[in-house]
């Protein structure tokens, strides 16, 4: 039977726990960390196994070999343990290839100047067999290759207990046992090392840094098994929080107190088309859309105008401040919110239900009063034919309102691009068939560049808005288009009597109200299939007579950024003013306010009447 040396016997303890921890972690893979505790675990238990060795080794030369053997262990479990502690807190995206290959640099020349045989005297200058009452050892004189090693190894221990200690005053109990088992775990070996480098051992040249592995070994085990070590990592938690704030659909900043911007997100990368290196560490008044308006703290601000990747669309920013754990300010996060979609809803339900409840309405009660009319005289000739007006008009409406919701059907599949060649031809052939008595004339040299299919009903209405209106014999209009870069440029012009400037008013404040709406759902169809792709529009009076509108859209394939409004005339409309005036009618949470309520009031529907002149349809 072979007799053991009590130190022999101790470190067996330390040996039996370690590798039950490695088996532990091994089996837990992929969990994150748990790779990279396996190795520590296993580094450990190979030191202080060939500490055994060299403990029962009889001669120097034995001795010194098993010495040597240890390193392999020595220099692995600092590398391990830092590697460890930034996987299993979520710090991942350090554990790169090149990231370990760094790490590994010191380790592979210790080992190499152990493997060539240390004739220099780096590791170990002088070595010699101590014996004592728990067993014979080598001790060694260290070289100064060891005192870099030895350093080497107190920096990866205190980087990656640097992660591991932010977790003991997190909020999740399993978190604080975790980080306070790993923290005793690493301490213990730490504590051993620096009392044997600082000859504050009872034994004199012992390293007792294998011994206190079994302190380790207790404590990753109790990590382990009580605190979930691995199966409940915090690695998910910090990647989720990561995850969210890189892939929200609303474009966020991190701006710090100086007012430097510290990191952004992806959606503000491509909807504001921002460099993201180049944006971190400027101002954020460079680099935040509109930081202006935003430091002001305003809570009740308008809905900002941006051009983006989308186009110019009214944002909503939401600014909160970033504290620290003693509750002091230590920057803001910006965040804006496209609320285009929602004011854009909003506005044609406000406009379809003025269709609905007066216009409908209207129309109606004309065909009942004329109908009693016919009923007691079939032969009124003026009666059936304001009959057969009303009930063509309400057709138009419910068609004009069925292209509109089926413009905006989230389930329908757009319809791919149109050249825009194509699209003039088809527009016109369907003029000159539906109005035979309209001189409708289109530029020649009409772009063949592809455009969005929607614009297909922009000029469809501009142009059978402007016929239909017309109070001349033979109504004529103009098309003319041109491209500039990435852009169309459309203008549809005609010899009518003009379009009323209450239509205007209402296109620019973008709402309607009972006593102020347009007469028709036309123009509001334009602009919404405008809005619709980041165009833009602009009305002007023709000399000496008519109405000149000028569009402007992306071609397909460009960024929709709407371009600057050259064109003639006393009302330009874009989102911007959409933006500034809706949020008049929508409360802070989204509500309408009563003051701009629909109301069924007989007066309100007698001052609407009015608006069933010549434009209705517009």
């Amino acid at each position: 039977m072979i007799a053991l040396s009590p130190l022999s016997v101790a470190l067996l303890a330390a040996v039996v726990t370690g590798t039950s921890g490695t088996i532990l972690a091994w089996r837990e893979r992929p969990e994150a960390g748990a790779t990279w505790l396996s190795l520590l675990l296993a580094g450990q238990v190979w030191w202080t196994t060939f500490l055994v060795f060299e403990l029962e080794a009889s001669t120097l030369a034995a001795k010194a070999l098993w010495y040597d053997v240890q390193w392999i262990g020595v220099v692995l479990i600092p590398v391990a343990w830092v590697l460890f502690a930034l996987e299993y807190t979520g710090r991942d995206r350090y554990v790169t290839p090149g990231v370990v290959t760094a790490l590994l640099v010191v380790p592979f020349v210790t080992l190499l100047v152990v493997a060539v045989g240390d004739s220099g005297g780096l590791l170990r200058a002088d070595a010699s067999v101590a014996e004592s009452a728990v067993g014979s050892f080598l001790r060694v004189s260290p070289g100064p290759w060891y005192y870099v090693t030895a350093g080497y190894t107190y920096l990866l221990g205190l980087i990656g207990s640097v992660p591991i200690l932010q977790l003991v005053r997190d909020d999740a109990r399993p978190f604080r046992g975790q980080s306070a088992a790993l923290i005793v775990g690493t301490a213990a070996p730490w504590a051993s090392s620096v009392l044997y480098l600082v000859d504050a051992i009872p034994v004199a040249g012992l390293d007792p840094t294998p011994l206190a592995f079994a302190v380790s070994g207790v404590a990753y085990l109790l990590a382990l098994s009580r605190f979930r070590l691995l199966t409940l990592a915090p690695a998910p938690r910090r990647r989720a929080r990561q995850l969210v704030f890189e892939h929200l659909h609303d474009p966020a900043f991190v701006v710090g107190t100086e007012g430097y911007v510290v990191d952004l997100n992806q959606s503000a990368v491509e909807i504001f088309d921002i460099d993201r290196r180049a944006a971190i560490g400027e101002s954020a008044t460079e680099v935040v859309p509109r930081y202006e308006d935003l430091a002001a703290g305003d809570d009740d601000r308008s809905p900002l105008a941006i051009v983006g990747a989308n186009g110019r669309r009214p944002y909503e920013a939401t600014v909160r401040d970033v504290t620290d754990a003693h509750d002091r300010s230590i920057g803001q996060v910006v965040v804006f919110h496209d609320v285009g979609q929602y004011l854009g809803q909003q506005q044609r339900l406000d406009v379809l239900n003025r269709v609905f409840r007066h216009d409908v309405r209207t129309e109606t009660n004309l065909i009942h009063g004329y109908a009693d009319q016919l009923k007691a005289d079939p032969t009124d000739e003026r009666a059936l034919s304001v009959v057969k007006q009303s009930a063509t008009r309400i057709l138009e409406l419910s068609e004009r309102t069925r292209t509109a919701s089926k413009m905006f059907d989230p389930v329908s599949e757009p319809s791919p691009p149109i050249p825009l060649d194509e699209l003039v031809d088809g527009v016109v052939s369907d003029l000159r068939s539906e109005f035979p008595c309209a001189d409708v004339a289109v530029d020649p040299d009409v772009p063949t560049v592809s455009v969005p299919a929607v614009v297909h009903v922009i000029v469809d209405n501009l142009c059978s808005n402007a016929i239909q209106h017309n109070d001349t014999d033979t109504p004529s209009v103009w098309i003319t288009a041109s491209v500039d870069g990435d852009w169309v440029e459309l203008v549809v012009a005609d010899d009518g009597p003009g379009i009323d400037e209450s239509e205007y008013d209402v296109l620019q404040r973008g709402t309607e109200t009972p006593l102020k709406h347009g007469s028709g759902i036309g123009l509001w169809i334009v602009k919404w299939a405008i809005d619709h792709i980041g165009g833009n529009v602009s009305f002007g009076a023709r000399d000496p007579r008519g109405t000149k509108v000028t569009v402007s859209v992306p071609t397909v394939g460009a960024a929709p950024v709407a371009a600057d409004d050259d064109g003639v005339g006393p009302v330009p409309i874009s989102d911007e003013d959409r933006a500034a005036t809706a949020v008049d009618s929508i409360g802070p949470s989204g509500s309408v306010k009563s003051s701009d309520a629909v109301e069924s009031s007989d007066a309100a529907d007698s001052s609407d009447s009015s608006g069933s002149s010549a434009g209705a349809g517009r």
